[in-house]
């Protein structure tokens, strides 16, 4: 039996059918835009890195989907009383260098942060994974950390200002202070 439809009732469905699509539309636009306030508001200065490094959004924001998968799967732990002070007794004494070998001292403060990460259980890869994947926690300090890592492999022949070392060291300490501080990582996590 043939299904007649009439002029009325197509231009209904034509309606029905269009308002649906728009609905949907809308429906992923907000969805898109809730997801990339989100992201944005999670890795800060890091968020805008990637979007300029990928070349879009989409490509940033599945980037950084990935390290939070891969963040999730790593353990990472807290330090235990007696690491946390071996730890905050190094720092002093990399700080207390400074003075007198201010190039020295940063360089060893590179390793220290390197050290405490893989005491955290970060694995121990080249700068740009362990960025990316310290950013999923410590997003606030990453622009920080690439600054001052930046400043401690420079080679040799462009040596840095002792204004740019003491900047480095400023910014090494207060990536420092976030690793150790004692704090459960849901709690960092749902704060950042």
């Amino acid at each position: 039996m043939p299904f007649n439809l009439t002029e009325t009732q197509l231009i209904i469905a034509a309606v029905v059918l269009v308002f649906l699509v728009i609905v949907a539309v809308v429906g992923f636009e907000h969805r898109r835009k809730t997801r990339t306030k989100a992201f944005r508001n999670r890795f800060g200065s890091e968020y805008d890195r990637e979007v300029v490094q990928h070349g879009s959004i989409r490509k940033a924001e599945a980037k950084l989907a990935d390290r939070e998968t891969r963040v999730d799967a790593l353990r990472i732990r807290e330090l235990g009383a007696t690491e946390r002070e071996r730890f905050v007794a190094e720092w002093q004494t990399v700080q207390s260098r400074f003075v007198d070998h201010p190039h020295a001292a940063v360089t060893e403060a590179d390793d220290l942060i390197a050290a405490l990460l893989e005491a955290r259980g970060y694995p121990k890869d080249n700068f740009e994974q362990r960025a990316a994947d310290i950013s999923v926690t410590y997003p606030r300090v990453m622009e920080n950390y690439r600054l001052a890592h930046a400043i401690a492999v420079r080679p040799g022949r462009v040596e840095a200002s002792t204004e740019e070392l003491r900047t480095a060291m400023i910014q090494y300490r207060t990536i420092f202070d976030e690793l150790v501080q004692l704090q459960k990582l849901a709690e960092k996590k749902s704060a950042a």
